[in-house]
């Protein structure tokens, strides 16, 4: 017989991992304890930091959360990661990609990784990740990465979810022009140029530069574009600079050259 969902609660609140991912998976099922579990675990929210991080596959955002999540360890921090992967055609769900790349937080018990299928989302993250954001704060987590399947005009999903968003191109992506068509430039708050020792990055930097000078942005927010090379964990320290400074109150940041 499976558990109460209060006992699930209970346990959750009381460090059991099992029972956070019962609830998660409750909450992916779209049970009809939803909006219960949702209230029980109200009180206990401590608003853990949402980051999201979006861009098209193959750009590094795998790899960019894994290192963002080695240095929040560093720091004393718990981190949660859900990583939206592409729903699998046989059955439904996330094919497990993204948890590969991150095997080396296997073995910390601080950090909470959970992928989880699109299940035909438009907004490039499942509909649930909201809840599952909540129940990640309720279980202790001082950082929530939020990594999306992809980007484009429909997948902004993360702006509802995140606190700040790092949309990560590549040099050798080819199409930056496509993605500032798609709105999400206008969303971001960072600007992540990964891969950034292959093609012309410094070239990409500039026709970002050129492009957010001709935004209309009604906030007035300075974003920041950073380069980096994650896989040799060049130029990272300096993006989490920017996330630990990044004001959630005002949507703004320290610009770091």
């Amino acid at each position: 017989m499976e558990p109460h969902v209060g006992d699930l609660v209970n346990g959750m609140l009381a460090g059991s991992v099992a029972s956070l991912s019962k609830l998660i998976t409750l909450v992916e099922d779209e049970s009809a304890e939803v909006f219960k579990i949702m209230e029980m675990i109200s009180p206990h929210a401590k608003r853990a930091y949402c980051v999201g991080i979006t861009g098209a596959p193959g750009v590094g955002k795998s790899t960019l959360t894994s290192v963002l999540a080695a240095i929040a360890r560093r720091k004393g921090l718990s981190v949660g990661i859900v990583a939206a992967d592409p729903s699998s055609p046989l059955h439904g769900g996330a094919v497990l990609g993204d948890r590969i790349r991150m095997e080396e937080h296997f073995l910390d018990s601080q950090v909470f990784i959970r992928s989880m299928a699109t299940r035909g989302s438009y907004g490039g993250i499942p509909k649930c990740v909201n809840h599952v954001v909540k129940l990640l704060d309720a279980f202790g987590k001082d950082i929530v990465i939020v990594e999306t399947v992809g980007v484009g005009q429909t997948e902004i999903g993360i702006t509802e979810v995140a606190d700040v968003i790092v949309l990560v191109l590549s040099p050798e992506s080819g199409d930056s022009i496509q993605f500032m068509k798609a709105g999400i430039i206008e969303v971001a708050d960072v600007i992540v140029v990964n891969k950034a020792d292959h093609g012309n990055a410094e070239g990409l930097v500039s026709e970002l530069k050129a492009c957010l000078s001709m935004v209309t942005n009604s906030s007035k927010r300075d974003i920041a574009i950073l380069t980096t090379q994650a896989l040799n964990n060049l130029g990272i320290e300096e993006l989490y600079q920017v996330l630990e400074n990044f004001d959630r109150t005002t949507k703004s940041h320290r610009r770091v050259s």
